[in-house]
């Protein structure tokens, strides 16, 4: 995959996690008070760190499964693994990438897990 794209989903990945720290810092006192000395700099990592137990609790269960994929993305890029389909290991387009910049599978794969998961 090109540099270039993946600085850009790196980018994009680091900024929605980001943004889904941020909306928790606004929506819930008990998370505002864990991440209230914190450098901003660090909330992008608030979520791979040991988290305090209120911090687990603040987060809703479709923010912490979004939070997971994030990280597991950005591991996948620092492996040489990005945009590769976990199921059938062929090249994820950049169309998807670019929609879900944490997408595991390409669409044939993650329709067909969807199917049987039913």
């Amino acid at each position: 995959m090109e540099q270039a794209l993946l600085a850009k989903m790196k980018q994009s990945l680091t900024d929605l996690k980001e943004e889904i720290i941020s909306n928790l810092i606004v929506s819930n006192e008990d998370f505002k008070k864990i991440v209230q000395g914190m450098d901003p700099k660090d909330f992008a990592d608030v979520a791979s760190d040991d988290i305090d137990r209120k911090m687990i609790e603040a987060i809703g269960a479709q923010d912490l499964k979004r939070l997971k994929a994030i990280d597991a993305a950005l591991t996948r890029i620092q492996q040489g693994k990005y945009g590769l389909c976990l199921k059938c290991g062929k090249r994820i387009p950049q169309d998807r990438l670019e929609a879900i910049p944490y997408a595991l599978m390409c669409i044939e794969c993650k329709t067909a897990d969807e199917r049987r998961n039913r």
